[in-house]
């Protein structure tokens, strides 16, 4: 920071004293971009990041080329990288759609896995061209071989709290999907708000659900969007709840083609800033961070989205 002393610690009752944040800019953020950056840039990016002291950044996807061309170059990216991987300071979990995916992740020798899974069936069948109980049993040998691998998996789980086909979804529904991501061994679990439209009673409302399902609040992350303003406030309603991992994309890098006018993910900045001011630690250096994202902003020829870069950057 600039020596300001802002934002002013102010700690609040009933928070984690430290937060994980899963940075997603390197995968969620860059496979919505329209133009496909150099690999070599991505692999500057993920550095940068790792410097920053983010200790948990999504490197890539092993999904075929044909649907995200913008992820193409999976396997020369994770070479570039996995050395900070090697010396056990930062996870690099990769996105895997199917079995084949999973044996490219592990040739290379990946330890963190996310499988992708929908909460509603119209979703599930426009993304993954399945039914969601499909779906479900597609990720299940994928699961269990990178169970047996020793490979720690993640559970993505979309339109959590809105579709927009469907409307606002059943907190029910969504209880029993992630369940049933969590019985197949899935290690975590995120919860993503894809359109951006959960408010924090609807928040306090799902992980409540979840408990009462079995699931522990500790084996699960939240991804929430900004599309109308709200990711902060969930954050924060998912945080004074006990969650203690949230998804987040420096710069607030990526977009959501589910939704008109929507501003895409919650910025690492933004959130960053948040938990500084109520003095819980997330080991991220805000200054490093935000001039990473202002290098990126620079590779992709526009202004980060993000409302702290912009501040602390002087940007208009």
């Amino acid at each position: 920071m600039s020596g300001t002393g802002l934002p002013m610690r102010v700690p609040a009752p009933g928070l984690p004293g430290r937060v994980r944040i899963h940075e997603v800019g390197a995968r969620d953020g860059l496979q919505n971009e329209k133009s496909v950056v150099p690999t070599e840039v991505k692999a500057e990016f993920v550095r940068r990041l790792a410097e920053a002291g983010l200790s948990t950044i999504e490197a890539t996807s092993f999904v075929h080329p044909k649907w995200v061309p913008q992820l193409a170059d999976a396997e020369q990216l994770f070479p570039m990288v996995s050395d900070l991987a090697e010396t056990g300071d930062v996870a690099l979990p990769v996105l895997v759609p199917n079995e084949r995916g999973l044996d490219r992740a592990l040739a290379l020798g990946a330890r963190r896995i996310a499988v992708f899974g929908s909460a509603t069936e119209t979703f599930a069948a426009r993304n993954l061209n399945r039914t969601v109980d499909e779906s479900l049993a597609m990720f299940e040998p994928v699961v269990a071989r990178a169970k047996a691998a020793g490979v720690h998996v993640r559970g993505y789980l979309s339109m959590c709290f809105g579709d927009p086909w469907e409307g606002a979804v059943p907190v029910a529904q969504v209880v029993k999907v992630a369940k049933a991501l969590r019985d197949l061994g899935c290690d975590e679990l995120s919860l993503g708000d894809t359109i951006g439209v959960a408010t924090p009673g609807h928040v306090r409302a799902l992980l409540s659900g979840l408990n009462e399902a079995g699931v522990p609040t500790g084996t699960v992350g939240v991804h929430f969007h900004d599309t109308y303003g709200q990711a902060l406030s969930n954050t924060l309603a998912a945080l004074q709840h006990g969650v203690t991992t949230v998804d987040a994309s420096a710069g607030g890098l990526g977009g959501c083609p589910y939704a008109k006018s929507a501003t895409g993910n919650l910025a690492t900045e933004d959130l960053v800033w948040m938990l500084d001011g109520l003095g819980v630690d997330t080991g991220v250096d805000l200054g490093a961070l935000t001039a990473t994202s202002v290098w990126m902003a620079e590779q992709l020829g526009r202004p980060s989205p993000s409302r702290t870069v912009r501040a602390l950057s002087h940007e208009e």
